[in-house]
Protein backbone atom coordinates (compact mmCIF):
# COMPACT_ATOMS: atom_id res chain seq x y z
CA UNK A 1 0.00 0.00 0.00
CA UNK A 2 3.05 2.39 0.53
CA UNK A 3 3.75 1.83 -2.95
CA UNK A 4 0.47 3.34 -3.94
CA UNK A 5 0.82 5.54 -1.84
CA UNK A 6 4.02 7.00 -3.35
CA UNK A 7 3.34 6.77 -6.38
CA UNK A 8 -0.25 9.01 -6.20
CA UNK A 9 1.93 11.41 -4.38
CA UNK A 10 4.46 11.90 -7.37
CA UNK A 11 1.53 11.58 -9.80
CA UNK A 12 0.15 14.22 -8.30
CA UNK A 13 2.83 16.58 -7.98
CA UNK A 14 3.55 15.96 -11.72
CA UNK A 15 0.43 16.64 -12.83
CA UNK A 16 1.01 19.59 -10.76
CA UNK A 17 3.74 20.92 -12.46
CA UNK A 18 2.78 19.99 -15.59
CA UNK A 19 -0.51 22.74 -15.07
CA UNK A 20 -3.06 20.00 -15.73
CA UNK A 21 -4.75 19.80 -11.90
CA UNK A 22 -6.68 22.40 -11.30
CA UNK A 23 -5.30 25.21 -8.37
CA UNK A 24 -6.09 23.77 -4.92
CA UNK A 25 -9.39 26.10 -3.88
CA UNK A 26 -10.63 26.22 -6.98
CA UNK A 27 -14.37 25.60 -7.66
CA UNK A 28 -14.89 24.89 -10.71
CA UNK A 29 -16.52 28.47 -12.00
CA UNK A 30 -15.60 30.91 -14.71
CA UNK A 31 -13.08 33.60 -13.78
CA UNK A 32 -13.85 36.56 -12.45
CA UNK A 33 -12.09 38.64 -15.47
CA UNK A 34 -15.11 39.87 -17.27
CA UNK A 35 -13.21 41.97 -19.61
CA UNK A 36 -11.61 38.52 -21.14
CA UNK A 37 -14.70 36.72 -20.42
CA UNK A 38 -16.39 39.26 -22.89
CA UNK A 39 -13.84 39.53 -25.55
CA UNK A 40 -13.44 35.21 -25.98
CA UNK A 41 -17.71 35.83 -26.25
CA UNK A 42 -17.65 38.25 -28.92
CA UNK A 43 -14.57 36.53 -30.82
CA UNK A 44 -16.50 33.12 -30.65
CA UNK A 45 -19.73 34.79 -32.47
CA UNK A 46 -17.52 37.22 -34.80
CA UNK A 47 -14.91 34.14 -35.96
CA UNK A 48 -18.42 31.92 -36.36
CA UNK A 49 -19.81 34.48 -38.31
CA UNK A 50 -16.69 35.23 -40.63
CA UNK A 51 -15.96 31.54 -41.25
CA UNK A 52 -20.60 30.86 -42.53
CA UNK A 53 -20.20 34.52 -44.63
CA UNK A 54 -16.71 32.93 -46.12
CA UNK A 55 -18.34 30.03 -46.88
CA UNK A 56 -21.26 30.66 -48.24
CA UNK A 57 -19.88 32.86 -50.18
CA UNK A 58 -17.45 31.21 -51.95
CA UNK A 59 -19.81 28.30 -52.54
CA UNK A 60 -22.17 31.06 -54.13
CA UNK A 61 -19.29 32.28 -56.35
CA UNK A 62 -18.14 29.22 -57.05
CA UNK A 63 -21.76 27.84 -57.94
CA UNK A 64 -23.00 30.66 -59.12
CA UNK A 65 -26.20 30.27 -56.93
CA UNK A 66 -26.27 34.01 -55.23
CA UNK A 67 -27.65 34.80 -52.56
CA UNK A 68 -29.25 31.20 -51.44
CA UNK A 69 -25.97 29.18 -49.94
CA UNK A 70 -24.23 32.47 -48.40
CA UNK A 71 -27.66 33.26 -46.79
CA UNK A 72 -28.04 29.20 -45.62
CA UNK A 73 -24.22 29.80 -44.61
CA UNK A 74 -24.78 33.09 -42.75
CA UNK A 75 -27.52 31.58 -40.55
CA UNK A 76 -25.24 28.47 -39.49
CA UNK A 77 -22.91 30.87 -38.97
CA UNK A 78 -24.68 32.67 -36.93
CA UNK A 79 -26.35 29.87 -34.60
CA UNK A 80 -22.55 28.43 -34.52
CA UNK A 81 -21.71 31.67 -32.61
CA UNK A 82 -24.34 31.35 -29.87
CA UNK A 83 -24.06 27.66 -29.52
CA UNK A 84 -20.38 28.46 -28.87
CA UNK A 85 -21.20 31.29 -26.11
CA UNK A 86 -23.85 28.91 -24.61
CA UNK A 87 -21.70 26.57 -24.14
CA UNK A 88 -19.15 28.75 -22.81
CA UNK A 89 -21.19 30.11 -20.24
CA UNK A 90 -23.55 27.05 -19.38
CA UNK A 91 -21.79 25.37 -16.27
CA UNK A 92 -19.90 22.73 -16.19
CA UNK A 93 -21.14 18.80 -15.73
CA UNK A 94 -19.12 16.22 -13.04
CA UNK A 95 -18.98 12.59 -14.27
CA UNK A 96 -21.71 10.89 -11.98
CA UNK A 97 -20.17 8.85 -9.28
CA UNK A 98 -19.67 4.81 -10.16
CA UNK A 99 -22.04 1.97 -9.23
CA UNK A 100 -19.99 -0.64 -6.70
CA UNK A 101 -19.14 -3.27 -9.04
CA UNK A 102 -19.86 -1.71 -12.24
CA UNK A 103 -16.99 -2.14 -14.97
CA UNK A 104 -16.04 1.27 -16.71
CA UNK A 105 -16.93 1.35 -20.77
CA UNK A 106 -14.33 0.85 -22.78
Amino acid sequence: MAEQDGFEKRLRQARARQGMDPKPGGSGQLPQGGWGLGFRAGTEVVSALVVGIGVGWFLDRWLGTWPWLFLVFFVLGSAAGVMNVYRLFSPRRSEPPEAPGSTPPR
